[in-house]
């Protein structure tokens, strides 16, 4: 009888345990089909919070970083690190990215800016935003997307650094000498430590833990998960920060809302047709590389391996 009992306790708990996972499985796949509606939905939260109490926009913040630290720490834990290592040595990959980034868009941002030119406040706004895109952002945005994080995380450090590198070029051409010297590093240093270095090897330990402890598994689980929760509350917690303190100067801000839409009507068929041409273009590097010592003929040869593969 204590033994039949003991059974049933056991069953019970299983069937109670699997219908918990079926609940949050259920409810992740819910919120990841609507997750551009609820960021839009934490957007406006967001606002309504930040201008109805304006005493919370300190605190949020200096919330800023801590949630973003945490989305991104989420965003790495569903990269594994060995495809970072084989990323990272792309270098079609990294080519485009650095084409696209700091040749094509500066081009692109440089004409759209003269129409703000006139207004030096919202110029310099224009050209941080466009110029110098939060990479961080971009990372956890690619994932949500279902876009190759692996890749984009891997270029990080080398996008980040060539981002310091050339803002003051790009600010001299495009704005004026003057600007350049209000121009400071630390912003960049500082992101790229506490929002891309120190989530990463927390993510790559929790990683390693997981293949041997239990719990370290359930947090890789439960972070994993929450992706869009994270997400959302990034969102409300930045736009409540700031809404306030920009509310007095909607009118200003208003002008820069073509130039954004714009750049994004431009640039993001550029870099589709990049990227495009770039696969179309590896047959015919494949064929300049082998030709040089192996002959015209073999090198043919080689170059329509790749169309078999893809044809399999």
């Amino acid at each position: 009888m204590a033994l039949r009992s003991v059974l049933s306790a056991l069953i019970w708990d299983e069937f109670e345990h699997r219908g918990k996972v079926v609940v949050v499985r259920d409810l992740v796949k819910w919120w990841e089909r609507r997750q551009v509606a609820l960021y839009l939905l934490a957007i406006v939260a967001g606002a309504v919070v930040g201008l109805l109490v304006p005493g919370l926009a300190r605190p949020l913040e200096l919330a800023i970083n801590p949630t973003l630290g945490v989305l991104l720490f989420a965003t790495f834990l569903g990269v594994p690190f060995t495809a970072m290592g084989r990323a990272f040595t792309d270098r079609r990959f990294l080519g485009v990215v650095l084409v696209l980034n700091f040749v094509v868009v500066p081009i692109v941002v440089f004409g759209l800016s003269r129409l703000v030119a006139g207004n030096q406040a919202v110029l310099l706004g224009v050209l941080f935003v466009l110029l110098t895109p939060c990479v961080d952002y971009v990372i956890v945005f690619t994932g949500l997307a279902g876009g190759d994080r692996a890749r984009l995380l891997a270029a990080t450090p080398l996008l980040m650094l060539l981002q310091i590198l050339l803002l003051p070029l790009y600010l001299w051409l495009m704005a004026g000498a003057e600007v350049v010297g209000a121009f400071d590093p630390h912003p960049f240093v500082e992101a790229f430590v506490l929002l891309i270095a120190l989530p990463l090897v927390l993510a790559a330990i929790t990683q390693l833990l997981a293949k041997r402890f239990r719990i370290a598994r359930a947090i890789e689980g439960t972070m994993l998960a929450a992706m869009v929760p994270l997400m959302m509350l990034t969102l409300a917690v930045v736009v409540g920060s700031q809404v306030f303190g920009v509310s007095g100067a909607l009118g200003q801000l208003m002008i820069a809302v073509p130039v954004f839409v714009a750049f994004a009507l431009i640039v993001t068929p550029l870099g589709a047709l990049l990227g495009r041409v770039t696969v179309w273009m590896s047959p015919v590097v494949e064929l300049s590389r082998s030709a040089v010592p192996h002959g015209i003929l073999s090198s043919c040869s080689r170059s329509r391996s790749p169309y078999r593969r893809r044809s399999r």
